[in-house]
């Protein structure tokens, strides 16, 4: 028998390493305490797992609850009644018209569509915003998915949501009810931006500008930025201008809106 040389004989390779997932480390439950003291961690975490049903759930119950409140609190007619006087296409309406518009608008029916339309309106705001975040991502060099983008936009928006609905429970129970402007006031009654600074009915667009440096939606712009850091693995600048952007573009549409509606 021939023996074999032993220089021409070779190890065998080592078996491939196949890196195992990385494994969560929090709950979502845990995650919605944690975004307002750690969301760096929070994030990191939603880029291992991208996980929003709870948070987005419970951002549709604070605002759905909020509006609930406000319309019994205020009544939906005199709510409808304000809109109709501070609008420019139907402050000039004769008293006819108004009533019809008040009667039609005020009905119970409608006052119950609007509470069903408004958890199905924030959901879409949370897709259509997650795709934002998940393509402008990806356009600057990131790697995300776009449950991840959804995650990052719903607990980026879920500490300011929090904050702002007790206070505005809070506002809503101690103000007295003549000094509410109801046309104005459905969206929040704490403003926390610069848009105290400016009569809004007789200054519309300033007033939406204005109203655009807001504290509550800063602080949701710097966890959206953390968020996309972590989650798109992007750089803090990249970051910050995806943000920015779809800030401004968020701006426009109120500047706009307030320019004709």
């Amino acid at each position: 028998m021939e023996e074999q040389n032993p220089s021409e004989w070779q190890a065998p390779p080592p078996p491939e390493k196949i890196a195992a997932p990385e494994a969560t480390q929090m709950s979502e439950a845990a995650m919605i305490g944690n975004v307002f003291i750690e969301p760096g961690r929070v994030f990191e975490d939603q880029r291992r797992k991208p996980r929003f049903i709870l948070g987005g759930l419970l951002m549709v119950l604070l605002i759905s609850a909020f509006q609930f409140a406000y319309v019994e609190k205020y009544g939906f007619e005199n709510i409808v009644r304000s809109r109709i006087e501070s609008s420019k296409r139907t402050a000039n309406l004769d008293a006819d018209q108004k009533k019809t518009i008040i009667e039609q608008q005020g009905s119970n029916f409608a006052k119950y569509i609007t509470f069903g339309i408004t958890p199905v309106a924030i959901i879409v705001v949370f897709l259509i915003g997650g795709l934002l975040y998940w393509l402008g991502g990806n356009a600057v060099g990131g790697t995300g998915s776009f449950l991840g983008g959804v995650a990052v936009w719903v607990y980026s928006s879920l500490a300011p949501a929090i904050v702002f609905t007790i206070a505005n429970v809070i506002v809503m129970f101690l103000k007295d009810p003549d000094t509410v402007d109801l046309a104005s006031s459905q969206g929040g009654l704490v403003k926390a931006n610069l848009s105290i600074l400016v009569d809004v009915k007789a200054n519309p667009v300033l007033g939406a500008l204005l109203g655009s440096v807001d504290l509550f939606a800063i602080w949701g712009w710097v966890l959206a930025a953390i968020g996309l850091q972590k989650v798109a693995k992007i750089s803090s600048g990249a970051a910050w201008a995806v943000v920015l952007i779809i800030g401004l573009i968020g701006v426009t549409g109120k500047v706009v809106g307030a320019l004709f509606f």
